[in-house]
């Protein structure tokens, strides 16, 4: 019996300490449910009285980023109200209407309606009231109305950036991101209502989450790469870009090719993701830049040298004689203008822009090496770019062996890539050789406060450090001296860069159309240190036959606000 009181003690400590761990467990619990999530389940307390509205949840914010750090709402959820009218509580519709018309809009034909369906104890009638307006409608006291706590999106930048933000919109009956970040981050922006979750049974629920750290993919809010002042003028650029030329698109990248951050994205036509449901063409949300794939001509010389001088065949002084066409499998290819210019070197193939000398190159190394290096820049792949929807590029020509086909993808005809695929490419020639990973979110802040950095992954080596050394001289030169006759040279600052200018194919096949063209320019600067790399694209511009002249000057103002807005010092 004495061995008894022994063993009647430990137990006791036992459950003691299962108790205390309990009470632990509890208390930590009530903690992220009252102080971490106390805001959510104090605005579900006041819509306890109303069936929950699935368009009301909640939502994490999305960032854009200042170049000082500072963060500045993209998107963000605004409470208010919802106002509900109770049919079978109304003794005199029409009065009710003129008094509620006097403290907000209230759209007659509907409000009529509704309070014609006795039977129906609900019925919203107007939305998105302020906390004024609903103060004054709960003061009349108005038998058979009611106030519902609502929220909504709003993007307080209006139309800035909207084709990468995205918005939110009906799939079924709830709302969800169904364009840009909004779309592609939907796990990570969403959040549960909450309505009628009791707080009690909550503590129990998900209860390693707690006591656990965040997951990836926690819900949150989002910070972007972009800078809504680089957007804004980015955006003002198109503008001018549509005003002068009416293409039918235009679209800009502006990226840092050391990262992969995007710092903005703007395409045109635009629309505003606050008042989406206007728009008349919904075409409109796609993002031209991701979406759609083009053959994007000349630009892509610049990549078919960096190859040559890569793999050993040519180096900027090697020449050839330039006859003006040539033929391929039976197949006539002409420089833009048909002209010959008897013996030049590899400088003047980028200068003039000479498909014969592209084709050149190409020849000198061989179809498995030309396409492996097509391979390599990631042609022909997603890019992993974090927004929806993202095409694949076209490069099925390369792989059939006839010899036309890789005369013509070396200047960038008969293969087709997304703009974002192609900046990518080009990227690799301002980032050293290695091929960077475009991207425009950076960090997540999860629910629980914790902000998340999310690194740039690191891309392969494409070329070495002392090809694209060489390639930039010679882009700079381009930029320098042959493009507009050197009028946009820059005396403190060097340039990289390369018009495009490409026939556009048929929508039915059979050739191209002979007077439809796509304009683009790319360029990086300063040349051997790039800070950004700018790229810009209009689809079948008027007015103008060659990039030259629609995307030079453009992207001459665009470079010249991002050196004197980040204050990049002069490198020469």
């Amino acid at each position: 019996m004495r061995s008894s009181a022994p063993t009647i003690v430990s137990r006791a400590r036992i459950l003691s300490a299962v108790f205390i761990c309990v009470a632990a467990l509890l208390l930590l619990r009530l903690y992220f449910v009252q102080i971490v999530h106390g805001e959510e389940h104090r605005r579900s307390a006041q819509g306890q009285y109303v069936a929950a509205a699935s368009d009301s949840e909640d939502r994490g914010d999305i960032f854009f980023s200042k170049k000082g750090g500072e963060l500045v709402a993209a998107a963000v959820m605004q409470s208010g109200w919802r106002l509900a009218i109770a049919p079978s509580e109304m003794r005199d519709p029409e009065a009710v209407l003129e008094k509620l018309r006097s403290f907000v809009p209230v759209d007659r034909e509907r409000f009529l309606a509704s309070a014609g369906k006795a039977a129906d104890p609900y019925e919203e009638v107007a939305f998105r009231l302020g906390d004024e307006a609903a103060l004054r409608i709960r003061k009349e006291k108005i038998p058979g109305v009611i106030l519902v706590p609502d929220r909504w999106r709003v993007y307080p930048g209006g139309a800035l950036a909207a084709h990468a933000i995205g918005f939110v919109g009906y799939k079924g009956d709830r709302k969800v991101g169904v364009y840009g970040l909004e779309a592609r981050y939907q796990d990570t922006l969403a959040k549960a209502s909450g309505l009628y979750v009791n707080p009690f049974a909550e503590i129990f629920t998900n209860l390693g989450e707690a006591l656990s750290p965040e997951p990836e993919g926690s819900r949150g809010s989002i910070v972007t790469s972009i800078e809504p002042q680089v957007e804004a003028r980015l955006e003002e650029t198109l503008e001018k870009v549509m005003k002068s030329y009416a293409p039918k698109a235009a679209g800009a990248i502006v990226m840092d090719p050391r990262t992969g951050e995007i710092v903005g994205m703007a395409a045109r036509p635009g629309f505003d993701p606050n008042t989406f449901s206007t728009a008349n063409d919904p075409s409109v949300f796609a993002n031209m830049l991701v979406e759609n794939v083009y053959e994007m001509g000349s630009i892509m010389k610049p990549l078919t040298v960096a190859a040559g001088i890569d793999a050993g065949v040519v180096t900027p002084k090697t020449t050839y004689r330039d006859t003006g066409c040539i033929e391929k499998s039976g197949k006539r290819i002409c420089n833009y203008d048909g002209k010959a210019r008897g013996v030049v070197s590899m400088q003047e193939v980028l200068n003039q822009s000479l498909n014969t000398g592209a084709s050149f190159i190409a020849d000198r190394m061989g179809q498995n090496v030309f396409g492996g290096y097509l391979h390599a820049l990631g042609f022909g792949e997603k890019t992993g770019i974090d927004l929806p929807n993202e095409a694949r590029g076209i490069i099925g020509a390369i792989d059939r062996g006839y010899d036309v086909d890789y005369a013509s993808a070396s200047f960038g005809q008969g293969i087709a890539m997304t703009a974002v695929e192609m900046i990518r490419g080009l990227g690799a020639l301002a980032n050293g050789g290695i091929l960077p990973s475009p991207r425009l979110v950076k960090g997540i802040r999860l629910e629980s406060g914790i902000a998340r950095g999310l690194p740039p992954p690191q891309g392969p080596r494409v070329f070495e450090p002392e090809t694209v050394q060489t390639v930039s001289d010679m882009l700079v030169r381009v930029f320098d001296t042959a493009l507009l006759g050197g009028i946009l040279k820059q005396e403190h600052y060097s340039i990289a860069a390369k018009t495009g200018t490409a026939q556009i194919a048929r929508s039915g096949g059979g050739g191209y159309y002979p007077d439809r063209y796509l304009h683009s320019f790319f360029g990086y600067f300063p040349a051997h240190d790039p800070r950004f790399i700018v790229f810009l694209i209009a689809v079948e511009p008027h007015g103008a036959e060659f990039a030259s002249a629609t995307l030079a000057r453009p992207f001459l103002d665009i470079a010249k606000f991002l050196i004197n807005y980040y204050d990049i010092p002069p490198d020469r």
